[in-house]
């Protein structure tokens, strides 16, 4: 187990109740963190029982933590700043940050001739300039309060080589990784690491989309299974990732114990890819 007591840990993208952002808010709660989740509604999935970031707040503070949600667009420089600030002001400060947030798999998972533009910028607008206004407005703060810290981003196994149909989605996860290393260099002599988590397949609220745009035409039943078995046939550990998986790796590098760790991708992928 980790110490994080006495942090508080902002989270974007942690509405869904199977999502990657609650799974770290909540294990950053478990190891002592206060924290703050976001996303761009309050219930991102309302045809979901889950109640959304209330749930999330909910079940953080019943861990015995301080917990408040932030309604906010990540790719709105205006509303990520105000986050930050309302972050800073119900909390008294920013020590970890979790970019998480990203676009749901939708139709620009098809062949660049065929990818229209609004398509296109919509995934970089979330994905990239997300991830870049969050941690420039949490970064500022921590500068500002003296240094140290910890910004965790979150990547993809698909950030690290292309494949066909997914380019907007590539391009934004390769940049997410190029953007953390080049920001790991800025803030190190401020003791500010920044890492980024590669996940492969998650079996979160994404998983049906995906399946979705990669078998239109099959029933719903079989395609989640197709897309299921695609991906398990190429995994060494046979299995697909749970949220869960992710969040330990990103209560790890928000640990001491990874202090030392700083612009490195780590993969949690079980073997899809060992690079």
């Amino acid at each position: 187990m980790y110490d994080l007591q006495g942090q508080v840990a902002l989270v974007t993208g942690a509405g869904g109740e199977h999502g990657i952002g609650y799974a770290i808010a909540r294990r950053l709660a478990e190891e002592g963190a206060d924290v703050v989740v976001n996303d761009v509604s309050a219930r991102p999935y309302p045809d979901a029982e889950w109640g959304g970031l209330d749930a999330a707040v909910a079940a953080i503070e019943a861990l015995g933590r301080r917990s408040a949600c932030v309604v906010a667009d990540v790719g709105d420089p205006e509303q990520v700043d105000r986050m930050v600030a309302e972050t800073v002001e119900r909390m008294g400060r920013i020590d970890i940050l979790v970019n998480n947030a990203g676009t749901l798999a939708g139709w620009d998972r098809v062949p660049v001739v065929d990818l229209e533009v609004d398509l296109w910028d919509a995934v970089q607008r979330t994905n990239v300039r997300g991830t870049y206004l969050v941690s420039r407005a949490a970064a500022r703060h921590m500068l500002e309060r003296g240094g140290g810290g910890r910004v965790i981003n979150i990547s993809s196994i698909a950030g690290r080589t292309g494949t066909a149909r997914y380019s907007a989605y590539n391009a934004s996860k390769f940049a997410v990784i190029g953007f953390t290393q080049a920001l790991a260099q800025e803030l190190a002599p401020a003791g500010i690491t920044v890492n980024v988590v590669c996940p492969g397949l998650v079996d979160t609220e994404r998983v049906v989309p995906l399946a979705e745009t990669a078998f239109p035409n099959l029933d719903p039943d079989t395609r989640l299974r197709k897309f299921k078995e695609g991906y398990l046939a190429r995994n060494p550990l046979g299995r697909i990732a749970e949220a869960a998986d992710v969040a330990n790796t990103a209560a790890f590098l928000a640990s001491a114990e990874a202090s030392y760790l700083t612009g490195i991708a780590m993969n949690v992928c079980g073997g899809v890819r060992m690079d």
